[in-house]
């Protein structure tokens, strides 16, 4: 089975991890910050603060920010559910906005009409969660504005998105947003087995998200409130979690940072491959995007009849897979009121998307392999 993903790991990233477990620290060494120092050298965020996955610091992200009860908080219904569960942990209520089928991405149009209309209710959301869905930026410079309009804040979900460019500003960078989210999961640009990453330009964010992320515990004794400054001592100052991230999973990221343009320049090269392959194929279309600014994490295709050439492509030994399924289907997060109309774009894509198999390591025979599997499918449907 060719699978739609999977990490790329070299002897130099065994070698970093040995390196650790021969090492006096396996958690809470020199490693993380190491890392965190290579994110924000990569991106040109100012701070990066390192946890245990991406869901972690999206739930950090939101924390930071103020998001609590009574609280709205809106995202795109194309992405995984921890893009709206994180809100949901802080007692807000989540509401999503339609994405542009074209894209795979929140609709700047669609994110306009539903703020007028929630300020005309008084029910206008504190933090808008916009997805870069499958490496390819949201017009953050249009979220941002409208940010600036309607008071709400940012944050990048960009699980999808390392290595990926906005313009001529590397995503990450956080100028349009106030926290951007990576994920490290072995399918996406580098991996840390789990892992994630909240990066933000903004010190007190960053100084709070730490503080959050090791159980609310400060060690440093100018932050003292009661306790003496001995040094055993430290004191706990909110009701945090243990989401650190180690020293092996640390010390695996900042060697696959070093490899990091490699993988999304193959990346780059399979999508436009991908293209060129089927661009007259017909039946199949393909999100719109600039090939050299996404970082590719998907490759995700239209096809008529998807479910059927899902099955036989699966049953050809292609892993395609399906992403996603709108967060609102989800029994937990299924809508009082008929869904309708008001996600049009959302239920347009999601009926033919596919996902077709990407990753540094796929080799040309591979990727021939899958158009071949997908074309005989189309035929054999008859579409």
């Amino acid at each position: 089975m060719i699978p739609y993903g999977r990490q790329c790991l070299s002897e130099q990233d065994i070698e970093a991890v040995e390196s650790v477990l021969r090492s006096d620290f396996l958690t809470q060494g020199d490693m993380v910050p190491a890392f965190e120092r290579a994110l924000c050298d990569y991106t040109g965020a100012g701070h990066a603060v390192a946890v245990s996955s991406a869901t972690a610091a999206l739930h950090l992200a939101c924390l930071v920010l103020g998001v609590g009860a009574g609280d709205r908080v809106w995202t795109s219904p194309n992405t995984f559910v921890a893009s709206a569960n994180c809100a949901l942990y802080c007692g807000a209520q989540v509401e999503f906005v339609d994405i542009d089928p074209a894209t795979g991405n929140m609709s700047v149009a669609s994110l306009h009409r539903q703020l007028e209309v929630a300020r005309a209710a008084c029910r206008l959301p504190k933090v808008v969660i916009p997805v870069h869905f499958a490496g390819q930026s949201c017009d953050m410079a249009g979220i941002a504005a409208l940010g600036r309009e309607y008071g709400f804040r940012v944050i990048e979900d960009a699980s999808h998105a390392l290595g990926a460019e906005n313009g001529n500003v590397m995503v990450g960078n956080c100028r349009y947003s106030d926290i951007a989210v990576f994920s490290f999961h072995p399918v996406k640009m580098i991996t840390t087995g789990e892992g994630g990453a909240l990066m933000t330009n903004q010190g007190e964010l960053a100084d709070e998200a730490r503080l959050l992320r090791s159980h609310g515990i400060s060690r440093q004794a100018e932050t003292f409130e009661q306790l003496p400054a001995e040094p055993w001592c430290y004191e706990q100052h909110a009701l945090g979690f243990n989401y650190r991230m180690n020293d092996l999973e640390a010390a695996l990221g900042v060697s696959q940072m070093r490899q990091l343009d490699q993988f999304v320049s193959r990346r780059r090269a399979l999508a436009g491959r991908y293209r060129a392959l089927l661009e007259f194929e017909s039946g199949v279309s393909m999100l719109e995007g600039a090939v050299e600014q996404s970082s590719w994490h998907l490759f995700v295709v239209s096809v008529p009849r998807r479910d059927l050439i899902f099955r036989q492509m699966r049953a050809s030994g292609i892993g395609v897979n399906v992403h996603y399924i709108p967060v609102y289907r989800q029994p937990y997060h299924m809508p009082e009121q008929p869904i309708g109309d008001r996600f049009a774009g959302m239920e347009s894509y999601y009926s033919s998307a596919l996902t077709l198999p990407l990753y540094p390591e796929l080799s040309e025979e591979q990727q021939d392999q899958v158009v071949n599997a997908l074309t005989q499918s189309l035929r054999e449907t008859g579409t």
